[in-house]
């Protein structure tokens, strides 16, 4: 009984039959995951999503009909939301960075392998982010990259608004999360306990209306000059 709480319930969202099958067969092998359901575009994750109420969604991002970013800011304002997941390629940043600015816990590439798919699977339930180091360049240089003056300002503006609400040791840590630093990095970083780290992460949380570390840490690059 013990260990069917703690099951983690997967629903796939591919519009490409092999790549779901593909994936299936690599969680379900797993005695601590499941596949409860796929769904072969963004309409049918939600209805799918809405009736199996799944622990981690494996979200594509570029499907027909509905993509994976409307999907998952649909799926992330609604109450007790699941973790989500996205599988996408590097010509997809864009989409990628929208949907971690709404709230997705992260990416795997479509080609990443089974071992790393199913440990990133196992992170997203547990609340933590997953962003390798050369995926995670791609996004920020998309944050940061090359947009209209205006809207550049825009950004940034409003990113320093919602930072200015901080108290010093809070900025701190967020820039420090931004630089990809864990609990106990941030700790030995700011000569603090790692009690102390969570308090002010939490703080963040509440302060920044956010959701999870990624969006802490594109709301500091946001603000940077």
């Amino acid at each position: 009984m013990d260990s069917e709480r703690k099951l983690v319930r997967v629903v796939i969202v591919d519009d490409d039959q092999l790549v779901r099958m593909a994936l299936r067969l690599v969680i379900g092998g797993e005695p601590d995951l499941t596949v409860v359901a796929e769904a072969a575009d963004g309409d049918a994750a939600i209805s799918v999503v809405a009736e199996q109420r799944p622990d981690v969604v494996l979200m594509d991002v570029r499907m027909p009909r509905r993509d994976g970013l409307s999907a998952t800011q649909e799926l992330l304002a609604r109450p007790a939301p699941p973790r989500v997941l996205m599988l996408t390629t590097f010509d997809s940043d864009d989409l990628v960075l929208g949907a971690l600015r709404a709230g997705a816990l992260g990416f795997v590439l479509k080609d990443t392998p089974p071992a790393q798919i199913i440990e990133a699977v196992r992170t997203v339930a547990r609340g933590n982010p997953v962003l390798s180091p050369a995926a995670t360049a791609r996004v920020i240089a998309a944050a940061t990259g090359p947009q209209s003056s205006e809207a550049r300002r825009s950004s940034r503006e409003a990113a320093r608004t919602r930072l200015s609400t901080l108290t010093e040791r809070e900025r701190d840590t967020a820039g420090a999360i931004a630089d990809g630093l864990g609990n106990a990095a941030i700790a030995v970083r700011l000569r603090i306990s790692v009690a102390t780290v969570k308090a002010h992460t939490s703080s963040l949380f509440t302060k920044l209306s956010v959701d999870n570390r990624v969006q802490i840490a594109l709301l500091v690059r946001d603000a940077e000059d």
